[in-house]
């Protein structure tokens, strides 16, 4: 069975830090290119971050650049966003997704079921 699982959301200040993880297990981690997204309520589900099956790319939205860096560890099958300066408008609920590079299909997409972050004084 596939599963994405997330963890480390919560609540945080504005300007201040957290790091998410997403451990994925039923994959063969090292064929699938890995992704966070988030959706916050009322708007479109938006691609933060991405990195490619090997970590040798990484792609992110224009307003995280520069705070948000996405990694994975290919000994432990996880991928974390480590996200600084947190802004208001990062509140949102992030999820992990991972999408299978070789010899791709629109049946190897999974998500995890997602996380809370919320940024407030």
């Amino acid at each position: 069975q596939v599963q994405l699982v997330e963890s480390g959301g919560g609540l945080v200040q504005p300007g201040g830090s957290l790091r998410l993880s997403c451990a994925a297990s039923g994959i063969i981690f090292r064929i699938y290119d890995m992704a966070w997204y988030r959706q916050a309520p009322g708007k479109q589900r938006e691609l933060v971050a991405e990195i490619t099956s090997g970590g040798g790319i990484t792609n992110y939205a224009d307003s995280v650049k520069g705070r948000f860096t996405i990694s994975r560890d290919s000994a432990n099958n996880t991928v974390d966003l480590q996200m600084n300066s947190l802004k208001p408008e990062d509140t949102a609920v992030y999820y992990c997704n991972a999408r299978r590079v070789l010899l791709p299909s629109p049946q190897y997409r999974y998500w995890g079921q997602g996380t809370q972050v919320t940024v407030s004084s």
